[in-house]
């Protein structure tokens, strides 16, 4: 997606991403009555003043890593959410979650990448917490953090058919971050994906 290194794609990506996050945040802060949400060290004791799209134009702006970093941070999201369901994003945990999967993203994808401290600055959080709040994101993950450039290449087309106001038809073969009825964010794994945690079930059961 070359398209990402345009500052008009970022932005408008940037700017989706915001609207979905905040969208699933809200509609999670209503079902927190109905539904039981185990608290998390993502979890903040009060909401944070700043919005959701000031805050990832923060992490854009001073964090440096490459465009699909953001691609991937989005992927982590999909697959911490569908790995956690009592975890649900809400407005205590989302800035706190957003920092730090780009950070993990930032680490995986690219050769040169700030370290915990300076994320720690750029997230308005403590070195300490940003430390807790990486390990505690790779054990959601499963250490879950490959993802195969079909998957990959899925997720883009997926965000430039939204943001071209094209919804795209959601099926079992396609992997997609989406409104469900449940409001968390729901990931269809490819045959790549779905193939490499069976084997990898399949030699934790030996």
């Amino acid at each position: 997606m070359a398209e990402l290194e345009s500052p008009k794609v970022m932005s408008k990506l940037i700017s989706f991403l915001s609207s979905l996050l905040q969208r699933v945040a809200e509609s999670n802060d209503l079902n927190r009555r109905l539904q039981p949400q185990k608290i998390s060290v993502f979890h903040g004791l009060t909401r944070p003043t700043i919005s959701i799209e000031s805050y990832l134009d923060r992490i854009l702006k001073y964090a440096n890593c490459s465009p699909s970093c953001f691609i991937v941070s989005y992927i982590y999201l999909d697959r911490f959410t569908q790995r956690q369901p009592a975890l649900p994003i809400n407005s205590f945990n989302v800035h706190r979650l957003l920092i730090t999967s780009v950070m993990v993203a930032a680490k995986f994808m690219d050769d040169m990448y700030y370290n915990n401290a300076y994320y720690a600055k750029v997230g308005g959080i403590s070195t300490t917490e940003m430390n807790f709040l990486e390990v505690d994101f790779l054990f959601g993950l499963g250490f879950h953090l490959n993802v195969t450039p079909t998957t990959f290449h899925t997720y883009c087309s997926y965000l430039q058919r939204e943001m071209l106001m094209q919804p795209p038809t959601i099926n079992s073969a396609e992997s997609s971050l989406c409104m469900g009825k449940s409001s968390k964010l729901h990931l269809c794994f490819n045959d790549d994906e779905s193939s490499h945690q069976q084997q990898q079930q399949q030699q934790l059961a030996v």
